[in-house]
């Protein structure tokens, strides 16, 4: 017999038909003689209505009370499916967070799950009951019982959380689309089902936006081995697999706090082309990556920034066996690129660098935590590590550093993130046992295309370039509980009263840019930079897929298919599955279809997403 753990999301338990519906197929898993426990969301927009109630009697009600006001969506919802189970004949019973045992981090509206007491639910599962579990909700200690909510993506959490603590063999997610699809079936009508994805990749689509999947849930699965399973609640269709690694031994105690950074990873065989001052028009980027691909030769990190004027600077890393091809293709173009608008512009320069190391930190637990990069780039500074590049990921920031610096940056943070050892790496990072052995069969680079269009870029203008720069501006924003997305830091060094600079650019939210922007201003005059820039008006748009390592030519073609539609690029960042570029707003939707497109993601069937 086997325990499954279901989750039902508003949408699917939206009216008392649908909520029919869900004790139908819960009922249709216990006949097949598995345990089941359900976790259900507030009844379709029960939490707006809620919220809105709210706001007509306070401007600003507190976090407390919110969380009491809130709470009671999920208790209408498990109440009303346990009547509904009831009335065919199974047995079920309905439980809040409290009552299961969740308990939290004492932090009103933001929780983190500590752990579960799963006691009172087996008891239930023994004596045949289908047990039914209010999402998004916990406690902040057995003693205090001060209810707590986990905030967005709360009941996604709460049932992966359950599946990890009590062993389930399963995790399904009911939710309006039949699973992970490769784009928002909203805005690429021909989108199309995945039947399978690894959690990596699942974490990068679900950080960026893609709806289907939160983030926390994702990682929960990926360091407790959960098998995920995402399911449209209106069809029986199979749905798409998240799969997971092995995991390592790991304690339920600090479900969602206890380990942040995995491992430390650094790879000594790296080094740096930089071409300076390219015309900041459509298509630069496509014709140098293109070159690339077309010599077969893979590129690493890939990085561009922003710059006043007319002109940007491009950076790779590759293997440094293949750095006199890379330089060669570099020197080749560089004479041919200049700016469309200045008669007398400067023609681009490569500058090439060998002595040079990646240096990483990686971890599940980095997401939603805005302290994890801060505190690398602090414990860098504080060992006299300048950092030359910088690329991030949800699971993953990556630093270019001088290799003679190697030891001690490895040391420095093993010892602040309690890593016990740190793995080498000669050369580039190749498909993972995970990529190679988790899906069941070969396939595409890339996997899913992801657009974001909430998000705004500051750019901080001659920063001093001495170590310890980046660890105050970011962590500046982490004490503000600031999570900022990609960071760039230009390679153009420029000597501003005497004192050698360059820029550094980054996105947040849009719902934080403007007290990112105000902290930061506050803090100009000490640290010795220049103005800070914002801008509202960008669209973020990424490929995901575990695919695209060791596979030249994919940056190539995501840039070729942005050229072809006049769409400028305003900034890139890599990490080992993912390359995002930031657009122009207007061009943010045209851009992800144009993507899509390309890598020939496009199924024949519509998906409909239901109202």
């Amino acid at each position: 017999m086997s325990l499954v753990v279901q989750k039902y999301g508003g949408t699917s338990v939206g009216s008392v038909e649908r909520i029919q519906s869900v004790a139908q197929r819960v009922l249709k898993t216990a006949q097949q003689g598995n345990s089941v426990v359900v976790v259900v969301s507030a009844m379709g927009k029960t939490t707006d209505g809620l919220i809105k109630l709210a706001n007509e009697i306070s401007s600003n009600p507190s976090r407390r009370e919110m969380d009491m006001l809130l709470s009671t969506g999920e208790q209408v919802s498990i109440a009303l499916l346990c009547m509904a189970l009831q009335e065919l004949g199974q047995p079920a019973i309905s439980l809040t967070g409290a009552q299961v045992g969740i308990v939290t981090e004492a932090q009103h509206s933001r929780a983190r799950i500590l752990n579960i007491h799963t006691e009172r639910i087996e008891r239930h599962l023994n004596e045949g009951k289908v047990v039914v579990v209010a999402g998004f909700q916990g406690i902040s200690s057995i003693n205090e019982l001060e209810i707590t909510t986990l905030g967005r993506g709360g009941s996604d959490t709460s049932a992966v959380a359950l599946a990890a603590s009590l062993k389930a063999d399963c995790c399904q997610i009911y939710t309006d689309v039949p699973g992970i699809l490769t784009a928002d079936p909203r805005l690429v009508p021909d989108a199309q089902l995945m039947d399978e994805i690894t959690s990596d990749e699942m974490l990068e689509l679900a950080s960026l936006g893609a709806k289907v999947l939160h983030p926390r849930a994702v990682e929960i699965a990926r360091n407790y081995g959960v098998m995920l399973v995402v399911l449209s609640s209106w069809t029986d269709d199979p749905g798409t697999k998240v799969v997971s690694p092995s995991p390592q031994p790991r304690s339920l105690e600090g479900l969602e706090i206890a380990r942040s950074v995995d491992a430390v990873e650094f790879d000594t065989d790296q080094a740096k082309v930089a071409l300076l001052r390219v015309p900041d028009h459509p298509g630069v980027a496509a014709r140098l990556f293109g070159e690339i691909a077309r010599r077969d030769l893979d590129v690493d990190l890939i990085i561009q920034s922003i710059h006043e004027g007319n002109t940007n600077d491009i950076a790779f890393t590759v293997v440094k066996g293949i750095l006199k091809r890379a330089e060669a293709v570099a020197e080749a173009i560089a004479p041919t690129l200049r700016s469309h608008n200045a008669v007398n512009s400067e023609e681009a320069e490569v500058m090439v660098e060998r002595g040079i190391a990646k240096i990483s930190i990686a971890g599940a637990g980095m997401i939603g935590r805005p302290g994890i990069a801060a505190q690398m780039f602090k414990t860098l500074a504080s060992s006299g590590v300048n950092i030359q590049m910088i690329s991030t990921s949800e699971v993953k920031v990556s630093c270019v550093i001088d290799a003679q610096d190697g030891d001690k940056a490895i040391a420095a943070l093993c010892q602040t993130f309690d890593i016990n050892s740190s793995p080498v790496q000669q050369g580039l990072i190749r498909k993972s046992k995970e990529t190679d052995q988790a899906l069941t069969h070969p396939q595409s680079p890339v996997r899913g295309v992801a657009l974001d269009l909430n998000q705004a870029r500051l750019a901080i203008r001659y920063v001093p370039d001495r170590p310890g720069m980046a660890a105050q501006l970011f962590g500046l924003l982490a004490d503000q509980n600031i999570s900022v997305d990609m960071i760039i830091q230009s390679q153009r060094c420029r000597v501003m009263d005497g004192v050698p600079t360059r820029d550094i650019a980054f996105t947040v939210s849009q719902a934080d840019a403007q007290a990112a922007q105000t902290v930061l201003q506050q803090a100009m005059s000490l640290l010795g930079c220049g103005e800070i820039l914002l801008d509202l008006n960008i669209a973020k748009v990424s490929i995901v897929g575990a695919g695209m390592v060791g596979q030249p030519g994919v940056a190539a073609q995501m840039f070729e298919a942005l050229a072809q539609h006049q769409i400028n690029i305003q900034m890139i960042t890599t990490s080992e599955i993912k390359i995002s570029c930031v657009v122009s707003k207007e061009d943010g939707v045209m851009a992800l279809q144009a993507i899509h497109k390309a890598f020939g993601l496009a199924g024949s069937q519509k998906i409909e997403v239901p109202a």
